[in-house]
């Protein structure tokens, strides 16, 4: 397994873990046929051409990306048990951490990862229990024919995706809290900061030294670092086909949240001179 830390913007990152190669595996888990089964069947759904699994899909889809995209990443972080089964040896050696070392210093990444790792915890613990806990209150609406019970899908799935999230931070607590940590900074990546940073830190030129745009960048307000064409860049320098989708999902959150975060406080700075 190899690990990913991308600066989306200059005061958040996504963590990532490249997806588990299924023929490395002896054999899949029951979860992960049912996982696979359920990805067939909703990627039917969504080449229907209209009726109720069209828009079912389309509906499922707004909400998947709704989701925070730090659920997201840590839900790519294999518990360490599914792990242990596919390399005996994991938890005993060092796990590489591809990140830009322009953009993150060295000796923070495992602070980072450590927040990544707990600040969610408790959240995805409780929502889990919560979603599961409400499923069995759908079943009235399997009296209707034809249509499924979507109200009881919906909260298996929220509740096998906080799930994840949470078996993927203990994994990834437990890489720190173990020094099982290697930060690698590549190259590609520093030559793809230091291009976004010249672009949103006006004062930065394109050749600055990694330690001075660390620094700039750490004194900066939260600002996005990336284009959304950035994230298909990213997918194919890391050789994470997956990551694309993830890293688009990502700089539009943050984008948005940023977005929305400028209004309410140009609203807030409005009301103080009427006042």
């Amino acid at each position: 397994m190899r690990l990913f830390l991308i600066p989306i913007s200059t005061k958040r990152a996504l963590i990532y873990a490249r997806p588990l190669r299924r023929d490395a595996a002896k054999e899949l888990s029951l979860l992960d046929r049912a996982t696979s089964k359920a990805a067939g069947t909703w990627a039917k759904w969504e080449e229907a051409e209209s009726g109720w699994k069209k828009h079912l899909a389309s509906w499922g889809n707004r909400v998947q990306q709704r989701i925070p995209f730090e659920e997201w990443g840590l839900k790519s972080i294999p518990s360490l048990k599914q792990q242990r089964r596919i390399d005996e040896h994991h938890g005993t050696r060092q796990i590489d951490v591809l990140y830009p070392a322009n953009a993150i210093r060295r000796e923070n990444i495992p602070q980072m990862l450590r927040k990544i790792a707990t600040e969610r915890q408790e959240f995805h613990r409780k929502q889990m229990w919560w979603s599961l806990g409400l499923s069995p209150l759908t079943a009235p609406f399997a009296i209707i024919p034809i249509v499924p019970n979507i109200p009881f899908f919906y909260l298996v799935y929220r509740g096998w995706s906080h799930w994840r999230a949470l078996n993927g931070s203990r994994h990834l607590e437990y890489l720190v809290d173990n020094d099982l940590i290697t930060p690698m900074s590549m190259l590609d990546l520093e030559q793809l900061y230091a291009t976004r940073a010249s672009r949103v830190l006006n004062d930065s030129p394109i050749d600055t030294p990694p330690a001075e745009l660390v620094e700039d960048i750490e004194q900066s307000d939260d600002r996005v670092l990336l284009k959304m064409s950035d994230a298909k860049k990213l997918a194919t320098m890391l050789d994470a086909p997956e990551l694309a989708l993830e890293a688009e999902r990502a700089i539009v959150q943050v984008t948005e949240q940023l977005e929305a975060r400028r209004k309410k406080d140009q609203e807030a700075q409005s009301e103080k001179k009427k006042s």
